[in-house]
């Protein structure tokens, strides 16, 4: 895969090349990094965390050994032991999670043309990037909880965002023919005023929290639709969590929302509650099919092992097939900045030290 064939918007300088040479070897050497480490290897990973921080060497290696920690400890188990037990797309309790709080998976980028609002990034760097649809029409947090522990839920956001580098960008490479390091996230707020706001406030923003520190760099773009006349209020409060480059990702829209839509995602991608002609009517709805290239990988590798043809290791599917000299050395140029921290309970669920009764507490405060 050439360089031309990836996200990057242009070649890293001389001495950006030379920070990440660098960046590595002192990863290997002081043991912050092992071959192997599922939070991935490879130039392009390296370089997402060089340029959250904007190619500062130590504290690039400061996030990324966090993050390394906090992928040792998450739920007390780690995220491989927890992605393992709990599958983001087939979880008990996902349907009760997604009535509330719906954060699909949902296709791929692939409309002929489309706007880029004030980015300058152009589209074709942008065409094959998985899609991620959240709605909080039907929240309420307390009898979600009848059905699902307050942990479970946040266990749900952590396996979601680890799914990205796992399964989804590694299948939206595949079907695009080029590295996909980003996606767009569509959030749709219609239903959702000041009293949803207050449920969900916490749980937010330890979403916002555990993308930016251990995922940076993954959305490319962020568009609120169905803004409700609260927004306002509402954003001011979510605002200050977000880095400064985060925010300008972000583009909120009203209600006269569908064309805009429709000039991100090919109307045969986009669910028909969105103004698209999807309804996946054979797979239970798009909300709960997670329909695109990571599902169709699945689907095959399921009827593969049916046929006992399938004899690989259980995450084969789900890691990139490039050979070390088609990894791309670069991705988006945003980078990320230190950002308010949240509160002290939510700090430990974020960090993974935290007990299922921190957990409990962050968020059933409000």
């Amino acid at each position: 895969m050439s360089a031309s064939d990836s996200e990057s918007i242009a070649p890293l300088s001389p001495q950006q090349a030379d920070i990440l040479k660098t960046f590595r070897e002192q990863l290997f050497a002081e043991g912050i990094l092992h071959e192997g480490d599922s939070i991935g290897t490879d130039d392009p990973t390296l370089l997402r965390f060089l340029r959250a921080r904007k190619f500062n060497l130590n504290e690039s290696k400061k996030m990324i050994q966090n993050c390394q920690h906090w992928r040792k400890t998450v739920s007390g188990i780690g995220i491989d032991e927890l992605y393992n037990r709990m599958d983001p797309f087939d979880y008990p309790g996902r349907e009760h999670v997604f009535n509330s709080w719906s954060m699909s998976f949902h296709k791929t980028r692939s409309a002929e043309h489309s706007i880029n609002m004030h980015r300058a990034v152009p589209y074709v760097e942008q065409k094959g990037r998985p899609v991620n649809i959240q709605s909080f029409e039907g929240l309420n947090l307390p009898e979600l909880y009848k059905h699902v522990a307050p942990e479970t839920v946040v266990e749900s956001v952590v396996v979601n965002g680890d799914a990205l580098p796992r399964e989804v960008f590694p299948a939206a490479s595949r079907a695009a023919g080029r590295r996909i390091e980003q996606s767009l996230v569509i959030v749709d707020l219609k239903g959702f005023g000041l009293s949803q706001f207050w449920q969900v406030k916490s749980l937010v923003q330890i979403s916002f929290q555990i993308s930016q520190d251990y995922y940076p760099e993954m959305m490319g773009q962020l568009a609120i639709i169905n803004a409700p006349s609260s927004f306002t209020f509402i954003w001011s409060a979510v605002k200050p969590w977000l880095s400064k480059e985060t925010v300008d990702k972000v583009d909120i829209l009203g209600k006269d929302y569908k064309d805009v839509l429709l000039q991100l995602v090919d109307v045969d991608n986009l669910p028909a509650g969105l103004g698209g002609n999807c309804t996946c009517s054979d797979a239970g709805g798009c909300v709960l099919s997670s329909a695109g290239p990571w599902m169709d990988e699945r689907l095959a590798k399921k009827a593969m092992e049916k046929e006992g043809a399938y004899s690989a290791g259980p995450d084969e599917s789900c890691t990139p097939t490039e050979t070390p000299s088609e990894q791309i050395s670069s991705t988006s140029t945003q980078s990320e900045e230190s950002v308010e921290p949240v509160n002290a309970i939510d700090e430990k669920v974020i960090r993974g030290d935290s007990t299922v009764e921190a957990v409990t507490a962050t968020l059933e405060v409000s």
